[in-house]
C-alpha cells in the first residue's frame, strides 16, 4: 500500500478546513489533485456524492469511509483525515474523527483493491484506530496505515510485537455451529470486506465457525460447496444482489444490508442461531427480501412496501418494452385494424406487409400478456424470495382472467407474498423440511391466493379496474391538464428512481386495455420524462460558464440522452447542484405533461424518445409540448444558477459549478473551489 498514501496524503487538523462530510471530502481530494492521482476535482467529487447518495459511509467507532470508483482516478489513492470536532457522515454513534478517502480508477486491478479491502479490514481492529488517533505527524500515520513501523512518538507497538504479545486462540477443536456468510456492496471496496472481519471477529467470540465469501470489486472465490452444505445456517450482508444465491437454498438465512453486519455482527449471529433451532429455512416478515438490497429489519413498513412494488415493477419493464414496442410497430407497418388480422400460424403471406405486421403484433401482444402475471410474481418474490414466484404468478393470471388488470396484479402479489411469509412461520419438522420449498409452499400457497383472487377480493378490484378505466377515457379539459402536470412532476422528482417508475407503472397499466384517455397519459409520461437531461443539454450549451467542465461533456451526452427517453441523463447535474436543477427539472416536466394532456396527443409504445414519434397521435404538438418544457427547465435553472453568490472563502457553501472567470480558467486548470 506505499505508493497508495503518503505523508502528504495524511492531514492531521481536518478540522481547521473542513466542517461538513463535503467540505472533508474535498480537502482530502485536493491533495490527490496536487499529486496527479485525480485528474478532474468536481468530477470525481461528484462520483464521491453519487455514491454518499447510495448510503451514508460513516460507521460505528467514529470512522468515515468516503469512497468511490471513478474515471477521474489516475491511479488507487487513498488520504486521511484526522478530526478533533469530529465530522458527521452518517454513522448511528455519531461524528467520524478519522476519515479515509478511498480512490479507485474505474477499472482498478484486483491487486489494488485487495491492498484496499485489506484496509477495510485493519479498520475493524480497535488498537489500529486507537494508534492513529494518537500519531502525532503525517509520515507516522503514513507509514502506520501502509502496515510499517509508526513512528516513535506515536506510542504504538509495532505490528510484530503486537501479534507476538497477542495470547493464543483458536482451539483446535471446531465448533459445533456452523455459518456460512457472503458481504457485498455497491462499489465493492470498503464495506464488503468490514462487514466480512466483523463477522469473523464476532463468530469467534461466540465460539461459532464462521466462512465469509467477500463478494468485492476484485471479483469473488465461490465457497467450497461441501463447505455450504455442512453449514448450519446462512447470513447475507449486501446492498447489491447476491450472486448465485441458489447455493445457500434450503438453510436458516437472516438477510440483512452490509452496514448490519458492520454494526452488529453478534446479533446476526444470535438470530441465525435461533432460526436454525427454530428450522427456519428462509427469510421471514422481520427480514429484508433478497431484493432489498438496501433494507434493514429497521426499516419501517411504507419503504418495504416500496421495495416489494419496485421489485415487481423492475422485472415488468422488459416485458412491457419487448411486447408494447412490437405492438406499435405492429400498427405501424400495418395499420390500425392489425389488430382484426387472423393468426399467423394460419395464415401468413411471405411477401406480404401486413402479415409481417401481424407477426409483429401478436409476438407482442402475448409478451405483453405476461405483464400482470410478471409483476405479481416478483412482487411476491421481493417479499418471500423464490416460494414466492408460483402463487405471485397464479394470482397475476387469475387477475387476467378475471379483468382486474394492473391494479389486480398488484394485489396478486402482495397477498401471494404475505401467504408464503405466513407459511413459513410456522414450525416444520426436519424431517419435512427439504420438500417445503418445491412441493408444500407452492402446493397451499397457489390453492389459497387462487381462492382468495377468484372468489374474495379479485372482483372488487375488478370493478376498481373498469372505474378507473372509465376515469381515464372521460378525461378532458382541467381534469387531464392536471394529471398530466401531476405525472410530469412524478416522472422528474427523482430523474428515474421510485417516484419516477410510479408514474411509469400507472401509464404502462393504462396499456393492458388501451383507451383514448390511457394513451393520453402514456403519451404524457414519456414527453416529462424527456425533458430534464434536454434541458441540461441546452443549459450547458446556451449559458456553459455556470457548470464545470465536466458538466458540460456530461451535457453533450445528454442531448442523445434525452432523445432517447432515458431521464437518468440529468442524474449528474443533479448530484452535483440538487437545489437548482431538480426544482427546474420538475417545472419543465410539469408544463410538458399539461401540453402534452391539453393538446391530447397519443402514444400506444411503452417508451419515449424521437424514434417512437411515428406512433404519436398528434407528433407535432408532441414535439412542441417537449421544446417547451425543455425551454422552461432551462430558463430556470439557468435563473437559480446566475443568481447564486460566490460563497467567502472556506464557507463550504459553494457546491456547484464555478462562475465567471473561475469557470473558464478551469478550461485549463482546475481552481478548486471554497469548500
Amino acid at each position: 500500500m506505499t505508493d497508495m498514501i503518503t505523508a502528504d496524503l495524511v492531514d492531521l487538523e481536518l478540522d481547521l478546513s473542513a466542517e461538513t462530510k463535503e467540505a472533508a471530502a474535498r480537502s482530502l481530494a485536493e491533495r490527490m489533485v496536487a499529486l496527479g492521482r485525480v485528474s478532474d476535482l468536481e468530477g470525481f467529487l461528484g462520483d464521491v456524492a453519487a455514491r454518499e447518495a447510495q448510503m451514508p459511509t460513516g460507521l460505528d467507532g467514529g470512522i468515515g469511509i468516503p469512497h468511490c470508483r471513478s474515471a477521474h482516478v489516475t491511479e488507487p489513492t487513498l488520504a486521511f483525515g484526522r478530526s478533533a470536532r469530529g465530522i458527521d457522515f452518517g454513522a448511528p454513534d455519531g461524528p467520524a474523527d478519522l476519515i479515509f478517502l478511498i480512490a479507485a480508477p474505474a477499472g482498478a486491478d484486483d491487486a489494488h483493491l485487495t491492498i484496499l479491502s485489506s484496509l477495510a479490514r485493519q479498520l475493524m481492529d480497535a488498537e489500529f484506530t486507537d494508534a492513529l488517533r494518537s500519531v502525532s505527524d503525517p509520515a507516522s500515520a503514513a507509514a502506520l496505515i501502509n502496515g510499517d513501523e509508526p513512528a516513535p512518538d506515536a506510542g504504538q507497538p509495532s505490528r510484530e510485537e503486537a501479534t507476538e504479545e497477542a495470547p493464543e486462540e483458536a482451539p483446535e477443536e471446531a465448533p459445533a455451529f456452523r455459518i456460512v456468510a457472503v458481504t457485498s456492496c455497491p462499489t465493492g471496496i470498503a464495506h464488503t470486506y468490514m462487514a466480512a472481519e466483523a463477522l469473523e471477529n464476532a463468530a469467534r467470540e461466540a465460539g461459532v465457525e464462521l466462512v465469509v465469501e467477500t463478494q468485492g470489486s476484485a471479483g469473488f472465490a465461490r465457497l467450497d460447496p461441501a463447505v455450504v452444505a455442512a453449514a448450519d445456517a446462512v447470513v447475507f450482508a449486501h446492498d447489491v444482489p447476491v450472486r448465485d444465491k441458489e447455493r445457500f437454498a434450503g438453510k436458516p438465512t437472516v438477510d440483512v444490508g452490509v452496514k448490519a453486519g458492520i454494526n452488529r455482527p453478534a446479533a446476526l449471529i444470535a438470530e441465525a442461531r435461533e432460526k436454525a433451532a427454530r428450522g427456519e429455512v428462509t427469510v421471514d416478515a422481520k427480514s429484508p427480501s433478497p431484493v432489498d438490497g438496501a433494507g434493514e429489519s429497521g426499516d419501517g413498513y411504507g419503504t418495504k412496501l416500496r421495495k416489494w412494488l419496485m421489485s415487481g415493477v423492475s422485472y415488468m419493464v422488459p416485458f412491457v418494452a419487448a411486447g408494447g414496442l412490437l405492438i406499435a410497430l405492429g400498427f405501424a407497418i400495418g395499420g390500425w385494424k392489425i389488430d382484426k388480422a387472423p393468426s399467423v400460424a394460419e395464415h401468413f403471406i411471405w411477401t406480404d406487409h401486413t402479415s409481417w405486421a401481424a407477426l409483429l403484433f401478436q409476438i407482442g401482444g402475448l409478451a405483453f400478456a405476461f405483464l400482470v402475471p410478471v409483476l405479481a410474481g416478483y412482487i411476491a418474490y421481493g417479499m418471500a424470495d423464490r416460494p414466492g414466484l408460483v402463487p405471485g404468478f397464479v394470482g397475476g393470471s387469475v387477475a387476467v382472467t378475471i379483468n382486474a388488470g394492473f391494479l389486480g396484479g398488484l394485489a396478486a402479489g402482495l397477498i401471494a407474498g404475505a401467504v408464503v411469509l405466513g407459511i413459513q412461520r410456522v414450525r416444520i419438522p426436519t424431517v419435512l423440511r427439504g420438500i417445503m420449498p418445491v412441493v408444500v409452499i407452492p402446493l397451499i400457497s397457489s390453492a389459497v391466493v387462487g381462492f382468495l383472487m377468484f372468489l374474495v377480493v379479485g372482483k372488487p378490484i375488478a370493478s376498481l379496474q373498469s372505474a378507473l378505466t372509465d376515469w381515464l377515457e372521460g378525461l378532458s379539459g382541467a381534469n387531464a391538464i392536471i394529471l398530466g402536470v401531476i405525472l410530469g412532476l412524478m416522472m422528474c422528482f427523482d430523474l428515474g428512481g421510485p417516484l419516477n417508475k410510479v408514474a411509469y407503472a400507472f401509464a404502462v397499466g393504462g396499456l393492458a386495455h388501451p383507451t383514448d384517455g390511457s394513451l393520453k397519459v402514456m403519451a404524457a409520461a414519456m414527453a416529462a420524462g424527456m425533458a430534464p437531461p434536454l434541458a441540461m443539454a441546452l443549459a450547458t450549451t446556451v449559458r456553459g460558464r455556470l457548470f464545470t467542465k465536466t458538466e458540460r461533456e456530461n451535457g453533450k451526452a445528454a442531448w442523445f440522452l434525452g432523445a432517447s427517453f432515458i431521464t437518468e441523463g440529468a442524474i449528474p447535474f443533479a448530484a452535483a447542484d440538487p437545489l437548482r436543477v431538480i426544482p427546474a427539472s420538475m417545472a419543465g416536466g410539469a408544463v410538458t405533461g399539461a401540453l402534452s394532456m391539453a393538446f391530447g396527443c397519443t402514444l400506444r409504445a411503452p417508451h419515449g424518445g424521437v424514434f417512437v414519434v411515428p406512433l404519436i397521435g398528434q407528433p407535432l404538438l408532441y414535439l412542441v409540448a417537449i421544446a417547451a418544457g425543455v425551454c422552461v427547465s432551462t430558463a430556470v435553472v439557468v435563473v437559480l444558477k446566475g443568481a447564486r453568490k460566490t460563497a467567502p472563502s472556506g464557507s463550504g457553501t459553494e457546491t456547484g459549478a464555478e462562475t465567471g472567470a473561475a469557470a473558464e480558467a478551469a478550461d485549463t486548470k482546475r481552481v478548486p473551489t471554497a469548500a
